[in-house]
């Protein structure tokens, strides 16, 4: 029906949220072989579609958003037949109605209204923030609507190339012990994990893991005082020294990473090798977390036990403790869960 159409994909940012839509163009191209895909993407969550085996043109469009109406000329003279706006803001739903598409679809219950720009709305089977929904399920609800399989879920991503798998070996730890990486930085406040925490998990790791520590540059702050206020010096600062495709890669040869909520924890889902606890406070591990698709257990999505989380707020309401949720786990819990891993 819709083999040979040019399909048009709208999911600006963030990194995570662009790596829940992934499985979007699989199941397009499973169905519809023939079908070109585009997709509009900004510059910070670019690395996992340009490039990208499935998607035959990549549109950035700079976050400042200096060069949006030349992209907007450029998406036009593609002429799509279709466009799917998944993120459902206003900015993602603004390029939906100048596009050109003939179809122009959307889900129900979208922010800012985004549905405006929309000729088609497909009723979602529940709200966009229904805290028990995975956020990959209702990204397919679109594809389920064009005919396509949704119940298979794949995340493909751009190979990596030789010089820069070579870049990745290089700053691996060199003896027999696995490699645990932990990426404590995320953009929430809400959503830090204490670093104390972080300190006393490193210690429980001495001896008996490889610890190395991911982030960008500016997290090299907060992980230095991490590490310098463990014990354990068999610890390796790593941040910002890799690019995305690469971290994919240093993931991949990592038998466990440790994040909160955060696009360190998608791409090392997405890196498929590793197993993934991730730490919930704000957000929902229902909604967001690592998703299980068939395999064995390895995804450990814990939710902070505090009564209001998730509350899914950027900033905290709680009066007296902002960071509350940061706080309420069980590290007992946690360290058990890394027993099982390496074991």
């Amino acid at each position: 029906m819709y083999d040979g159409k040019k399909i048009l994909i709208i999911r600006l940012s963030a990194i995570g949220d662009t790596i829940h839509t992934l499985p979007m163009i699989a199941a397009l191209k499973k169905q519809y072989p023939n079908c070109k895909i585009g997709w509009v993407v900004e510059n910070k969550a670019k690395m996992f579609v340009q490039h990208n085996p499935l998607i035959d043109r990549c549109f950035v469009i700079d976050k400042k958003r200096k060069n949006f109406f030349r992209i907007i000329k450029k998406i036009r003279k593609e002429k799509y037949d279709i466009a799917l706006d998944p993120q459902q803001l206003f900015k993602s739903g603004l390029i939906l109605g100048l596009c050109g598409a003939k179809k122009r679809i959307t889900l129900s219950g979208g922010r800012e209204f985004s549905w405006i720009f929309a000729n088609k709305i497909v009723k979602a089977k529940t709200k966009l923030f229904d805290i028990n929904y995975h956020i990959v399920k209702r990204n397919l609800e679109l594809c389920k609507y064009l005919g396509c399989d949704s119940e298979e879920i794949k995340f493909p991503t751009p190979k990596i190339s030789e010089e820069s798998k070579a870049s990745v070996e290089k700053l691996l730890p060199k003896n027999d012990l696995p490699i645990v990486a932990l990426a404590p930085a995320t953009t929430w406040r809400n959503k830090h994990i204490q670093n104390e925490f972080w300190t006393e998990i490193t210690d429980f790791l001495n001896n008996i893991a490889n610890v190395v520590f991911t982030g960008s540059i500016k997290d090299e702050k907060l992980i230095n005082h991490i590490i310098e206020n463990s014990n354990n010096k068999n610890v390796k600062n790593l941040s910002g020294e890799t690019d995305l495709l690469e971290l994919k890669e240093l993931y991949s040869k990592c038998r466990l990473v440790i994040t909160p909520d955060s696009g360190s924890a998608h791409i090392a889902w997405a890196a498929k090798n590793p197993a993934v606890i991730s730490l919930f406070t704000a957000t929902s591990a229902k909604r967001t977390g690592p998703f299980e698709n068939g395999e064995n257990k390895k995804y450990f999505s814990i939710q902070s036990k505090t009564k209001c989380s998730p509350c899914m707020k950027k900033l905290c309401h709680n009066r007296e403790d902002k960071e509350i949720c940061t706080k309420q786990f069980d590290i007992e819990e946690i360290k058990n869960y890394i027993k099982t891993v390496l074991k």
